[in-house]
């Protein structure tokens, strides 16, 4: 059964301009994974961008947003060994997951030049 359905869109020159002043917002919202991860590509905006994108679906499918307990940081945007994006939750956010008894996520980002999205079902 689908608890809750959630995308979001972002403009990757907004992210851009963070990632360029601030190495605090990186730690701030991404893991030291997600940062070596997305640092790798040359479109290393766009990948951010689209790891934020996927967050912020994950919250608003939680129906929560980024509040009770949820944190940006405790969301971790992984890709399998064939690329298929995943999110491993962390913290508070994985508790809050597990008390509402929810049990799959899933995570669909894309991405081009100037915009990325991310689209998040999760299934109770």
């Amino acid at each position: 059964m689908i608890y809750g359905t959630g995308i979001d869109i972002i403009d990757v020159k907004r992210i851009s301009r963070l990632i360029e002043r601030k190495l605090k917002y990186l730690q701030r919202v991404f893991t030291q994974n997600e940062i070596e991860y997305c640092s790798s590509f040359k479109s290393k905006a766009q990948n951010f961008a689209g790891r934020f994108a996927a967050k912020e679906a994950f919250s608003k499918a939680m129906g929560t947003g980024f509040s009770n307990g949820i944190k940006l940081r405790e969301i971790e945007i992984i890709n399998d060994k064939l690329g298929k994006p995943e999110i491993r939750l962390y913290g508070d956010t994985k508790t809050l997951f597990e008390n509402r008894k929810l049990e799959n996520i899933y995570v669909s980002i894309s991405h081009i030049n100037d915009y990325a999205s991310a689209c998040v079902v999760i299934e109770k």
